[in-house]
Formats: structure tokens, C-alpha cells, sequence
């Protein structure tokens, strides 16, 4: 029956992701021409000076002199072969930059989107089972509190707070250098590391899912079929958790899909602010030298975590609601 699914999801998903791709990749390139500069220039200012043709015969190597369209056709081709490219600056190939970034970056947003979704959950079922009273009102201030503050604010407040102040977590990086922990050890050094930043993209994305699932269990909690549940004599948490969250996580795990890509554009200013290693603190690198290969890269590989999280998402809510029908 799983494997029914996927299989749905995937046949639904693919066709519309191809072109879906190629249009991203297409525009990309073309948004990122439009930007005044390129790297030559940048290449050329780190050099300290260029003659005009030092200047034409470095665009020549780099493959800018080309028309737009023939740059379109060579980057596709070479997409077409699995090949990113080189950075121009940095000499080195443009997967292997990213993939050196990705597990930190990785491990970044997929932590924030788990605890977002858990205390965003627990929190408004916390507050659907308090309706109108002191719990759901005083949650309710924090989260509009939650809300409305930036999250790189919150981030430089939380480094004030328990890095400078008390001394308990650091403040910059991902782990302790040349340490060498082992096993557990390891773990909790990482852990160190991670939480703030964590926190920090997490908690705007939290506030929105403790109030969507309020307002989702609210509405659940009306169905008929909730009270058919509470005649034929179901205890009250069952009915909540089997019944009532079940359904009330579709519109949370839709909205979290939408996310994702929200989180991956958020984690770049989140991992400069902590001097987390991550593709956002090499994406902001490209943009200020120029270095377009490896940011065309960086969006390539967004858009498709973004795509494979839909597709993992289709899956969940026909888990969730098997009246859903996939075609």
C-alpha cells in the first residue's frame, strides 16, 4: 500500500517537475546576468590591476564573452552531463563546494523544521484544549511576541544571553576545532553548536504552526466524526490524538513543505550570523564576488530539496487521509 503511494506521488510529481526545473534554471541565469559586474571583475579587483586585455582574455578562459543565448545553451549542455561547473574564483568544481557545504546546511534546517513542527504542534494542541482561557491566551502573547521579532535578532539576543553573559553555549562554528571527540562526546559538542542557531530559524516557523493547529483542531474537534467517536465511548485522548491531531497535521505538513525553501533563503543569514559553515555563508560569498556557477548551484540543489520536500509531504497526507486521491 506504501509503495502504491509513492509510486502515485511520483508519477503525479515528475512530469511537472522537469520543465518545472529547466524553467527555474533558465530564469536563474537570467536574473543573475542582469546583475551588474561579473567575476572577471572581481578577479581583477583581488589582482590590483588589469590591462584591457588581461581583462577580454580572462572573460575568453571563463566562457563571458559568449552571447546570453550561446551562455544558456553551454550551461544547460553541461547540466545535461551532471556538470556544475568550476568556480572561477576558487578554481575548484562547483558539486564539490556545495556538497562539502550541504550536510551542515542540512542538518541546520531539517533540525529547525523538526523542532518547529513538534513544539508548534504540542503548543496548539495545547492551546485548542484551553480554549479561550489562561494557558491559550498567555501562549497566544508569546507567539505574537515570537512572531513579530526577526529571527537574526533573536539569534544576536540569544548570543548576548548564553554565549557572552553565561557562558553556556558558543557562539560561532559548528564544532569544536581539533578536539577530535569520538562517539558521544561528539554528539553533544555538535549539539553545543547547533542549538541556537536551530532555535533561531526555528521559532517564527513554530508560531505559525501552534496557531495552525489550533485553529485546525478547533475545526476537527466539530466533525461529526468526532462526535460519533465520543458516542460509541472512545476515551478523550484517543479522540484527540488518533482522530482530532491526525487531521488537523494535513494543513501543518502542507504549510511546512511551503517552508522549506523559506528556511533554506533563511539559513543564509542565520549561519552568517553563527559562522555556521553551511551553502548560505557560500551562497553570500558568491553574490558578493560574483562567482555565479557556484550560486546557479546553490539554487539548483534549493529547488530541488524544495520539490523532493512536496513530494514528501504527498506522501505523508495520504497517510494522514487515505481519502485523499492523488492523480
Amino acid at each position: 500500500m506504501a509503495a502504491g503511494r509513492v509510486v502515485k506521488v511520483l508519477s503525479k510529481t515528475l512530469p511537472q517537475a522537469v520543465p518545472t526545473m529547466l524553467g527555474i534554471v533558465v530564469l536563474n541565469f537570467l536574473l543573475l546576468k542582469m546583475l551588474p559586474g561579473d567575476v572577471a571583475d572581481t578577479i581583477a579587483m583581488e589582482a590590483g590591476s588589469a590591462t584591457a586585455e588581461s581583462m577580454a582574455a580572462l572573460r575568453e578562459r571563463l566562457g563571458l564573452n559568449l552571447g546570453l543565448f550561446d551562455q544558456v545553451l553551454v550551461y544547460l549542455n553541461n547540466l545535461i552531463h551532471l556538470d556544475l561547473g568550476k568556480s572561477a574564483r576558487l578554481g575548484a568544481p562547483v558539486t564539490t563546494l556545495i556538497l562539502g557545504r550541504l550536510p551542515d546546511t542540512l542538518m541546520l534546517v531539517l533540525t529547525a523544521l523538526g523542532f518547529a513542527l513538534v513544539t508548534g504542534v504540542l503548543l496548539g494542541w495545547i492551546m485548542s484544549a484551553f480554549a479561550g482561557k489562561w494557558p491559550d491566551r498567555l501562549i497566544s502573547v508569546v507567539l505574537i511576541f515570537v512572531y513579530a521579532m526577526p529571527g537574526f535578532w533573536l539569534g544576536l539576543m540569544a548570543i548576548v544571553l548564553f554565549s557572552v553573559k553565561l557562558g553556556w553555549l558558543p557562539s560561532n562554528g559548528s564544532a569544536s576545532i581539533g578536539a577530535n571527540y569520538q562517539g558521544w562526546a561528539y554528539f553533544i559538542d555538535r549539539l553545543r553548536y547547533l542549538v541556537m542557531p536551530a532555535l533561531a530559524l526555528s521559532l517564527f516557523y513554530a508560531a505559525i504552526y501552534a496557531r495552525l493547529t489550533r485553529s485546525a483542531m478547533l475545526e476537527v474537534q466539530q466533525q461529526d466524526f468526532m462526535r460519533t467517536a465520543a458516542a460509541k465511548g472512545l476515551h478523550p485522548i484517543v479522540m484527540q490524538f488518533r482522530h482530532a491531531l491526525r487531521n488537523a497535521l494535513i494543513p501543518v505538513t502542507t504549510v511546512a513543505g511551503m517552508h522549506l525553501g523559506n528556511m533554506l533563503g533563511g539559513a543564509m543569514v542565520i549561519e552568517t550570523v553563527f559562522g555556521w559553515p553551511g551553502m548560505g555563508s557560500l551562497a553570500l560569498d558568491s553574490v558578493i564576488n560574483r562567482d555565479f556557477a557556484v550560486l546557479l548551484g546553490i539554487l539548483l540543489l534549493s529547488s530541488l530539496l524544495v520539490i523532493l520536500a512536496n513530494v514528501i509531504v504527498d506522501i505523508l497526507q495520504s497517510w494522514l487521509d487515505p481519502r485523499i486521491e492523488l492523480r
